[in-house]
């Protein structure tokens, strides 16, 4: 029996040409869809439908950004979290983590509806299970959970009591359960990935089904709550790398992918990889949160 599938044919909003694109949300206060290129060490903007596009430089490896309450933006790079400050396009350094860790680089972020920030750590080579889960509460950093090689994905349940987060090399997606002041625990495994790829960046709907894109699997597969694949959506190229829903009625997702990895030939074949993609989804999503940040 063929797997259902769960939105329109996915299509190329910006063909950017990505070597690792990144981090996309949609931010419904700017009316705007961002994203960035890790590798390629660049931070993009660009309107709903593809347009007003606009590109900046990083000065490290620059791996999610996400809007905070006072209606700025904040991202990672090598050393930590900076606020972008896009009028210019600076970098202004917010708070230190892992800066003495020189074989290391984040990778992806996400905010809760409490307005903390889970980010992972990962081992740039991806060698060495040196990666760690963090929560950042507008003030202090704190570790959540180590012991990765690539940390990727953090999502949260509907109701904010379960946290998603995985260990993209082990194939592996992991349940915790989260308490009010952010503490995890009870950490279990709440599925596998076996369709070929590997568990990237995901999102869970307003339903709590939770979409994961497939780095290498061409596709974002969707699982219910208790980690049973449900459905999927497969795509023009190999690397999915993370996806976000967005628009006013939280049906329109948007998803980045990389180039990363691909042979010449490959290359030649996924003419669309690195493109920033959207399609229509049958269901909701939830909406973007903003992080909170201490004065």
């Amino acid at each position: 029996m063929s797997t259902p599938t769960i939105g329109s044919a996915p299509q190329a909003l910006w063909e950017v040409g990505a070597t690792l694109g990144e981090g996309v949300l949609f931010d419904a206060a700017r009316q705007c869809v961002w994203f960035v290129d890790i590798k390629g060490r660049r931070v993009h903007r660009c309107a709903p439908d593809g347009g007003q596009r606009q590109s900046w430089d990083a000065p490290g490896q620059v791996s999610f950004i996400v809007p905070t309450e006072d209606g700025g933006m904040v991202c990672s790079l090598e050393d930590g979290l900076y606020r972008f400050i896009e009028a210019d396009g600076s970098f202004v350094p917010l708070a230190k983590v892992e800066a003495d860790e020189t074989g290391n680089r984040f990778n992806d972020g996400f905010v809760d509806a409490d307005g903390r920030l889970w980010f992972g750590s990962m081992h740039d080579a991806e060698e060495h299970p040196t990666g760690k889960l963090y929560r950042f509460d507008g003030a202090r950093v704190a570790t959540a959970d180590d012991g990765y090689i690539i940390t990727n994905g953090p999502a949260t349940s509907p109701d904010g009591r379960t946290l998603y987060h995985t260990d993209t090399l082990d194939k592996r997606v992991y349940a915790f359960d989260v308490d009010a002041d952010g503490n995890v625990s009870n950490k279990r495994q709440f599925t596998t990935i076996e369709d070929g790829g590997y568990p990237d960046g995901m999102a869970v709907d307003a339903d709590g089904f939770v979409w994961v894109a497939t780095f290498g699997g061409w596709r974002i597969d969707r699982f219910d709550a208790q980690g049973r694949k449900v459905g999927e959506l497969r795509f023009p190229c190999a690397n999915i790398t993370k996806l976000a829903f967005g628009g006013a009625d939280l049906r329109t997702v948007y998803a980045t992918s990389a180039r990363k990895g691909l042979s010449n030939e490959e290359l030649a074949a996924q003419p669309l990889a690195g493109a920033l993609f959207t399609f229509r989804a049958e269901v909701a999503g939830q909406p973007q949160r903003h992080l909170k940040l201490e004065d």
